[in-house]
């Protein structure tokens, strides 16, 4: 067992900002090194990180370091983690996986023939409120379960790279119902052995097309429909039309009982404020009147717990679970894809996905 698990970070935004935040709360690991084009300095000052580097490529010849958490912008994720597992080094990468199929299978082997471990950063699977669904679930409380619904929504993105059809990967079911697609995923799916055997997509056709978001190529609405091989149904939305703050919502219905979360607006604090404070959730674009403000919003979304998982795997030579794994980031990509190709042509899609 590793002592201490010693971390590179590639990005310097708001990626790596949290993955910084999780890993120094964390014993066992060290952020001894970070890698960008710009940001080097207020990032590295602020978390302590002793080395910097404008070349990923030279950060990564060092053998000192565990784990590479991958932070850049979509487009990226390929040439980083290939680089990364040539390396010797273990990956833990940010959504979504790659901005194309092929990348995402390419990255998995990559791995595979390079004996590292590959993480795929779905925080919604770390939620500790999630993880109590889990728990709620797991004792029969709500029967068998038939139909979830789960989305990401809010305001748009301020990234010109997630602006971008071809660097994104797509638009706002890429960019954010990709996080409720990871979790039904793992909800459901049973570690990959309860597949998606149908598919149906509706979105935006981007620019002109969009409701409001007319400068994003890629879509500003997204709608998906995914079904299982046991029958279950999920309901997954990502849009970019939401105002009012980042709005993370999951309902489970069962045979015996019905699930409601509310991940992001849920907070047990209110505040009422006439002249307004600095932040109260993500997204939002003032802080007037009633507001519920986060209270620790890296730790509620997962992203502590996850970071925590993944070095835990790498202090003890164990594989990622399905929920955090490779595996599950390309059958992310897959089926976005399928709801893109199921939009276009007015159709349901059908394979086999998970």
């Amino acid at each position: 067992m590793k002592d201490i698990v010693r971390v590179g970070v590639v990005g310097s935004k708001f990626a790596a900002d949290f993955h910084c935040d999780s890993y120094s709360r964390n014993p066992f690991a060290r952020v001894v090194a970070i890698a960008a084009i710009d940001n080097l300095e207020p990032i590295s000052k602020k978390w302590g990180i002793p080395d910097t580097y404008l070349d990923y490529h030279e950060m990564l010849a060092r053998r000192d370091i565990d784990l590479v958490s991958v932070c850049v912008p979509n487009f990226l994720h390929r040439e980083v983690v290939l680089a990364a597992a040539k390396a010797g080094k273990h990956v833990l990468c940010e959504k979504p996986l790659a901005t194309e199929i092929e990348h995402g299978r390419e990255m998995l082997d990559a791995v595979r023939k390079a004996g590292v471990k590959l993480f795929y950063g779905e925080d919604w699977v770390f939620s500790p409120s999630l993880r109590r669904v889990e728990a709620v679930l797991a004792e029969g409380a709500v029967g068998e379960v038939l139909y979830v619904k789960a989305k990401e929504c809010h305001n748009g993105t301020h990234s010109p790279f997630a602006k971008n059809k071809q660097t994104c990967g797509g638009g706002s079911l890429m960019h954010l119902g990709i996080h409720p697609v990871g979790w039904v995923l793992h909800l459901l799916g049973q570690s990959g052995r309860n597949k998606v055997t149908e598919v149906t997509g509706f979105c935006n056709g981007g620019a002109a097309d969009n409701f409001v978001h007319k400068d994003n190529t890629g879509e500003d609405f997204g709608l998906g429909v995914m079904k299982f091989a046991g029958g279950q149904r999920a309901f997954i939305e990502g849009n970019y039309i939401t105002v009012g703050g980042m709005d993370d919502r999951v309902e489970i219905y069962g045979t015996q009982g019905v699930i409601k979360v509310d991940l992001t607006q849920g907070s047990n604090v209110d505040v009422y404020s006439r002249p307004g404070y600095s932040y109260w959730i993500e997204k939002a674009d003032n802080a007037v009147g009633w507001t519920k403000p986060a209270v620790d919003e890296f730790y509620n979304l997962g992203y502590v717990d996850e970071l925590h998982y993944a070095v835990e795997c790498v202090r003890n030579d164990v594989q990622p679970m399905y929920g955090c794994s490779g595996q599950l980031g390309l059958a992310c990509v897959e089926i976005i894809k399928a709801m893109y190709g199921s939009s276009e042509r007015g159709e349901t899609v059908r394979g086999t996905w998970g």
